[in-house]
């Protein structure tokens, strides 16, 4: 996958639990883990704004591009 998420770093750095994200951003728990694993298709602006918002961080802070090698 050529976007990783990086949510269980910012996580860590505003030491909060997935649950915890969860319930201030209002999505399943289920849902932040398929973002958490790398397993997530595709992602709403209105779901990475609430992350955002509550980790209070830039969406890049919770998203990379990585290249893949060919």
């Amino acid at each position: 996958m050529a976007i990783k998420i990086t949510l269980d770093v910012m996580l860590a750095k505003r030491k909060m639990s997935v649950t915890q994200l969860a319930d201030e951003v209002g999505i399943t728990l289920a849902n932040i883990s398929i973002l958490k694993t790398g397993k997530a298709k595709a992602v709403r602006f209105s779901t990475l704004e609430a992350i955002c918002k509550v980790l209070d961080c830039q969406p890049g802070d919770i998203l990379e591009y990585e290249s893949s090698a060919e």
